[in-house]
C-alpha cells in the first residue's frame, strides 16, 4: 500500500487536525468538571455524560488508527460471506437459513500498511423490526467510515429504501454485486449497468463510478466436475471454487491508501461535532431560566445606563460594552469557551444577521441623541417655559432611548443563545472549521471529493 509522500503527508495533517480538535473539546469539558460547573449540577453532568464519552471514544478510535467498514443488505445476500472472503477464513457464521446474523458483529482485518480495519457484519435490513432495531442500524452506519451495501441482483423496492436510509448517513458507500457466478455474462452486465444508475440513491445526480460498485462471488456455488479414471470409469463430484473478491479487496485498498486517514478524520469530526452540538443543546435547555434571568438583568442595566447617561455619545459605546458582557456571561453560564475577541465577533455577527432590528436601535438612538443635543433655549418673554419644555423633551428622549436600548439588548441576548448553542464549532480547531479545511484540500479523484456537498450539508452555518 505505497502512496506518494504528498498524499500521505496531507492525510496525516488531516488526522492530526482532527485529533487536536477533539483534544481541545475534551480538555474543555474536563476543565468544566474540575472547576465544579458540572459537579455542582450532578443531574446535568449525567445528562451530558453520553456525549462526553462519545468524544473520548472517538479520539481513542483516531489514535488507534482503525477504519470501520460496515456491511449492510437484505437477508441471504451474502454479507457474512463477503466479509469472510476478505478475511481469507470463515470467521463469521453463514448458512442457508435467513437471518443467521442476529446482531452486529465485528472482526479485525489488516490488509496491509499501518491502517487497521474493523469489519462489521449486520443483520438483514428486512429483519430490522421496531424502532430499537432500526436505531441499531443507524448507529452502526453513523460510526462506520465506509459502507458496503451487498446485493445479489437487481435492487428490490425494500433494498432501495434501505439504501436511501444508509445514504442519509452521508458516508462513502461501495455497492457490492455479489453472487455474479449465478448469472450469464449478458445478464450480469445488464444488472451491473442498472445498479450503476440506482445505486447512487437520491443523493447523487450521476451514476456510480468504478470504485463505487464492484462485482464479486464471495461464496461461489459448487460446480459438478466429471472425472474420468484410467480404467475407463467415470464419476461426478461437486467442487467448491475459491472466492472471487479480488476486485472488492483492491477497491477497498485503493480507498484506504488514497484517503483512509482523511476519512477517519472527517467521520471523527462529524461525530464530535454532533456530540458537542447535543451538549450545547442540552445545556441551553437545562439552564433556560438562568439564562433568561441574565438577559433581563443586562437589559435593565443597559436601559438604566443609557437613560441616565448625561453624555449621549457614550450611550452607544456603553451599550456595546454591556452587550459584550451579556454574551460572555451567557457563555460562562453554558460552560462554553468565549474570549473577548470571540464575543466581539459574535456581536458583529448578530448585528449583521439581525439586520434592520438592531441597526434600528442604533439609528433611533442617534436620532434621539441629535434631537437632545440640538435643543436651544431661545430668549423670549417666557424662557422658563421653553426651558421646561426642553427638559421634558430631553426626559422623554432619554426614556425612549432607554426603552430602545433595553429592547435591543434583550434581542441580542436571545440571538446569542442561538449562536452559543453552536459555539463548539468556532475557532481554529472547531469541528466545522477543520471539516471545511479537509474538504477544501482533498483530491478530485477521491470519494470524499464526490461527497463533499453531502459533508457540507452536515455543517451548520453559524
Amino acid at each position: 500500500m505505497s502512496q506518494p509522500n504528498a498524499v500521505r503527508s496531507l492525510q496525516e495533517t488531516h488526522l492530526n487536525r482532527a485529533r487536536a480538535s477533539l483534544r481541545q473539546a475534551i480538555s474543555w469539558y474536563g476543565y468544566l468538571r474540575k472547576s465544579g460547573q458540572l459537579s455542582s449540577k450532578p443531574e446535568f453532568a449525567g445528562l451530558v455524560k453520553p456525549e462526553i464519552e462519545t468524544l473520548t471514544a472517538t479520539l481513542n478510535k483516531l489514535d488507534s488508527n482503525v477504519v470501520r467498514i460496515a456491511a449492510f443488505g437484505l437477508v441471504s445476500r451474502g454479507k457474512s460471506a463477503v466479509l469472510n472472503s476478505l478475511l481469507g477464513e470463515k470467521i463469521l457464521q453463514t448458512g442457508p437459513l435467513n437471518g443467521v446474523t442476529q446482531w452486529p458483529r465485528s472482526v479485525r482485518w489488516k490488509p496491509g500498511g499501518k491502517v487497521l480495519v474493523e469489519l462489521i457484519d449486520t443483520p438483514g435490513l428486512d429483519e430490522i423490526e421496531g424502532e430499537s432495531r432500526a436505531q441499531m442500524a443507524r448507529d452502526v452506519a453513523r460510526q462506520a467510515d465506509l459502507i458496503l451495501f451487498v446485493v445479489s441482483g437487481d435492487i428490490t423496492r425494500t433494498e432501495y429504501q434501505g439504501l436511501l436510509e444508509l445514504r442519509k448517513a452521508q458516508k462513502p458507500l461501495i455497492l457490492v454485486f455479489n453472487k455474479v457466478d449465478l448469472y450469464p455474462e449478458i445478464d450480469r452486465k445488464a444488472i451491473y449497468n442498472n445498479l450503476k444508475q440506482l445505486g447512487a440513491g437520491n443523493l447523487h445526480n450521476k451514476p456510480l463510478l468504478p470504485d463505487e460498485i464492484v462485482m464479486i462471488a464471495a461464496e461461489p456455488a459448487p460446480i459438478e466436475v466429471r472425472i474420468e479414471y484410467p480404467d475407463g470409469n467415470i464419476s461426478y463430484e461437486w467442487e467448491t471454487l475459491p472466492p472471487q473478491v479480488d476486485e472488492l479487496k483492491q477497491t477497498i485498498l485503493n480507498i484506504l491508501n488514497r484517503e483512509g486517514r482523511s476519512l477517519l478524520a472527517l467521520n471523527a469530526l462529524i461525530q464530535a461535532r454532533d456530540a458537542e452540538a447535543t451538549i450545547a443543546e442540552k445545556t441551553v435547555d437545562f439552564r433556560q431560566q438562568e439564562a433568561e434571568d441574565i438577559i433581563w438583568k443586562f437589559t435593565k442595566y443597559k436601559a438604566l445606563a443609557v437613560g441616565l447617561n448625561p453624555v449621549p455619545v457614550l450611550d452607544i459605546i456603553g451599550g456595546a460594552i454591556t452587550d459584550l458582557a451579556l454574551i460572555r456571561s451567557l457563555a460562562k453560564l453554558y460552560g462554553l469557551p468565549m474570549t473577548s475577541y470571540e464575543a466581539t465577533n459574535l456581536l458583529k455577527t448578530i448585528f449583521s444577521s439581525s439586520g434592520g432590528l438592531l441597526l434600528g436601535e442604533i439609528g433611533s438612538n442617534l436620532m434621539l441623541v441629535l434631537n437632545n443635543t440640538t435643543g436651544v433655549i431661545i430668549p423670549g418673554d417666557n424662557p422658563l417655559n421653553i426651558t421646561v419644555s426642553g427638559l421634558l423633551a430631553k426626559l422623554t428622549g432619554g426614556i425612549a432611548q432607554a426603552g430602545i436600548a433595553g429592547y435591543g439588548s434583550y434581542m441580542i441576548g436571545k440571538a446569542a443563545q442561538v449562536y452559543l448553542e453552536k459555539g463548539c464549532t468556532w475557532g481554529q480547531l472547531g469541528a466545522n472549521t477543520v471539516i471545511q479545511e479537509i474538504l477544501s484540500q482533498v483530491d478530485k479523484n477521491t470519494i470524499i471529493y464526490r461527497l463533499r456537498e453531502e459533508f457540507r450539508g452536515k455543517i451548520e452555518d453559524v
